[in-house]
């Protein structure tokens, strides 16, 4: 077995197993501990700004990774958008939102590491984390700035063979290392994330949306 038959065959099917299974198996068995366990209440300040730069970014550039990679080429062209508008709004989404993601994702390292506080109430566990979540953001964003790859004829439709169960690792061969190393990279945080804070991506809290507002009772003025 080669090298891309191992990564870009094996390793996803294992990756989005452990995602999968891991997930369901913590919820399961460990529901008091499925939270973020944020650090806000050890330092706030810098918090703020990196964990809004963070979550817009990652939240958009994830819905533009779906949108753009998983929907076939077909359906989008059937709708109007041709290969070349959609290379430029995924070109000009992947910048603006990778680039908000990657400095939020900058902060926040630079918070856990540098404040004292934080980082001594920092597992490896969070390190491990924010490490593989900023690398993968990284990578994005390099590709984006300085890559020259279609996407749309390669690591997209790799993406949906692995998805659909028919693997072609030949669709990304050629792609350039960085491409591959994102690709990797964002595997292995699928993989890890059941076992991390990552679980609170399931938390949304979208029932705020639509909930009744709270009710508090005035105090009346004597």
């Amino acid at each position: 077995m080669n090298w891309d038959n191992l990564a870009f065959v094996v390793f996803p099917y294992i990756s989005l197993t452990t995602f999968t299974v891991g997930h369901a198996y913590r919820y399961a068995t460990d529901p008091f501990h499925w939270n973020s366990r944020s650090s806000e209440i050890l330092e706030k300040d810098r918090l703020k700004y990196a964990s809004i730069f963070f979550h817009y970014g990652v939240v958009f550039t994830f819905f533009g990774h779906f949108a753009g990679l998983l929907i076939p080429q077909k359906l989008l062209t059937a709708l109007g958008i041709t290969p070349a508008i959609h290379m430029r709004i995924a070109l000009v989404s992947g910048m603006l939102f990778g680039l908000l993601a990657l400095v939020g994702a900058a902060l926040l390292l630079w918070r856990r590491l540098g404040r004292q506080r934080v980082l001594r109430h920092s597992s490896m566990n969070d390190l491990v984390t924010l490490g593989l979540l900023a690398a993968v953001i990284a990578l994005g964003t390099y590709n984006v700035f300085f890559g020259h790859c279609d996407v749309l004829d390669t690591v997209a439709p790799w993406i949906r063979s692995i998805l659909t169960l028919s693997p072609a690792p030949g669709l990304i061969s050629s792609v350039p290392l960085t491409y591959k190393l994102h690709v990797v990279a964002a595997l292995a945080l699928l993989g890890f994330s059941p076992f991390s804070r990552l679980i609170h991506i399931w938390s949304v809290p979208v029932p705020y949306l639509y909930r009744s507002n709270i009710i508090y009772r005035q105090r009346r003025a004597e």
